[in-house]
């Protein structure tokens, strides 16, 4: 398969944005077979997975720190929603121990990850350090 690469594509090269995606592959794996009793709640917490890499990927492709930073504080909204949901299954015993330590690890990695890059973000907006042309500054 080509590799197609373009300015709006860089967020592919984030381990952040590479990151949330394995973590959205385990919880999905996790919650595979879980009971059709729990569809709702096992909906959510996949949909506040995915919403992590898509907010990432979002706020990279906007022009603005600003609003990039605000897809960053979305993510780590749906960071936390993530792992509420995840809480309340391993509370429920729905989901292993085992599971759900090898996804807390991945989950507080990324997390961490998301708020070193927002941080980041922060700064650069902070010392007028931003590329308006689509980029950002090197």
């Amino acid at each position: 398969m080509a590799e197609r690469k373009n300015r709006n594509r860089g967020f592919k090269q984030l381990r952040v944005w590479q990151d949330s995606v394995t973590l959205f592959v385990l919880v999905n794996r996790i919650l595979k077979y879980v009971s059709y009793n729990y569809n709702k709640p096992k909906s959510n917490t996949l949909d506040a997975a995915h919403s992590i890499l898509r907010n990432i990927a979002e706020g990279y492709c906007r022009k603005s720190p600003r609003e990039y930073l605000n897809f960053l504080n979305y993510a780590l909204g749906s960071s936390g929603e993530l792992l509420s949901g995840m809480i309340g299954f391993q509370k429920a015993e729905i989901v292993s121990e085992i599971d759900f330590e090898n996804f807390d690890t991945l989950h507080y990695k990324t997390e961490n990850e998301l708020l070193k890059l927002a941080e980041s973000i922060q700064k650069k907006i902070k010392e007028d350090d931003w590329d308006q042309n689509y980029g950002k500054s090197e």
